[in-house]
């Protein structure tokens, strides 16, 4: 595989502050909403393995400078890569991502993640493996990939199945953005921290001595509320996200919510049929059977199989709806997307099949994960 043009080992795009026994590891592309560049995945990967060997290393702290904490991987900057050279670009990017997903999954010590502002894709890959995950009433989270012609990857397709009921589906199939209450509610946070008090959470962090993660979870608690969830919130309706998302194909799922419109004049229903409409058929359909997969899978499994995907995706023989995707929404940003297929319809048991398959290059091999110890799911 070539390797990543313009690769920098010594990007500030990352900053780290070695404070007593805590490393806050800070996401410095504040314009760009800290969105994930290959230079920012590369350091993020070797920080991660150095401190997991390091003694001296108790616990880590990841933020963002500005404010979002992490908008997602680049993903224009993918698709550009691959237009100017080869798809295998792409998949070299997204190869190295899943591995630094894989790892915060199975990482030997805590990490706290201040989720202060946005939380979308990428951001989610490095935020929501972790052990501690804080909340606050800035926080939007979302995994907007359905209507970019891609599918929640970044091991989402393990941690979207095990939300409550059939929630995770509706978070994924349609892009619905949760605030930082919602998050704590359904478990994508393990915490929710007004945003004021931030800085005095990070401070009282910073003099932990151990690894120890109740010790960490105890001072997390004494900055920590539990809000009540707005009235106005899915996370209420829980039942007729589960009546409607626990379909066994997009048709079905799409055709239930017109059922429950009819019934239930709810802002959210319609907005649900709406995202769904507007996205990329063939992303929603790999997606609801990716999310279903890896309810049965481990995280190593579903990033081995995203792999496989993402990598179907890229290479753009069974459709280019990915760069479509890129180009209506991030570049020409008409919001006109012309998807093939074009309808749900149209999108074939085969075709969705080949997306789970191995890809049929000589160049191509599957994502080889690192050897690690056995690890508790921390979600």
């Amino acid at each position: 595989m070539a390797s990543w043009k313009g690769e920098n080992d010594d990007t500030n795009q990352v900053l780290v502050e070695a404070r007593n026994h805590v490393r806050v590891i800070i996401l410095n592309r504040p314009r760009q909403l800290n969105a994930l560049s290959y230079e920012m995945i590369s350091k993020l990967l070797k920080l991660f393995e150095a401190f997991d060997v390091d003694p001296a290393v108790k616990l880590l702290i990841m933020k963002g400078e500005g404010r979002a904490f992490c908008a997602g991987g680049d993903v224009a900057a993918v698709a550009k890569s691959i237009i100017e050279d080869h798809w295998s670009q792409g998949v070299n990017f997204f190869r190295k991502e899943f591995t630094l997903n894989y790892i915060i999954s199975t990482f030997n010590k805590p990490q706290v993640s201040l989720l202060n502002g946005i939380v979308m894709g990428g951001g989610a890959g490095v935020s929501i493996h972790g052990r501690f995950r804080v909340a606050t009433e800035t926080s939007v989270f979302a995994m907007p990939e359905t209507a970019l012609g891609l599918f929640p990857d970044i091991g989402a397709s393990y941690f979207l199945s095990r939300l409550p009921g059939y929630f995770g589906e509706y978070v994924g199939l349609t892009g619905a953005r949760l605030d930082g209450v919602e998050m704590l509610a359904c478990g994508l946070a393990t915490h929710f921290v007004p945003s004021m008090r931030l800085s005095l959470l990070e401070e009282s962090l910073i003099q932990m001595t151990t690894a120890d993660p109740n010790s960490i979870s105890a001072v997390i608690n004494k900055f920590s509320e539990s809000p009540t969830v707005k009235q106005s919130s899915v996370f209420h309706r829980l039942d007729i996200v589960d009546q409607c998302f626990c379909r066994g194909t997009v048709e079905e799922i799409v055709h239930q919510l017109e059922v429950e419109s009819r019934t239930f004049s709810e802002e959210w229903i319609t907005a649900a049929i709406r995202s769904i409409k507007k996205a990329s058929p063939l992303s929603l359909k790999i997606s609801l059977r990716s999310i279903r997969e890896g309810r049965h899978q481990d995280i190593g499994q579903c990033l081995i199989r995203e792999h496989r995907m993402v990598s179907h995706i890229l290479r753009g023989e069974i459709s280019k709806d990915f760069f479509e995707g890129c180009r209506a929404i991030l570049i020409d940003k008409d919001k006109n997307p012309k998807w093939g297929p074009s309808i749900l319809e149209l999108v074939t048991e085969d075709m969705v099949r080949k997306f789970f398959a191995p890809v049929d290059d000589p160049a191509w091999e599957d994502l080889s994960l690192p050897q690690r110890g056995i690890q508790k799911s921390k979600l």
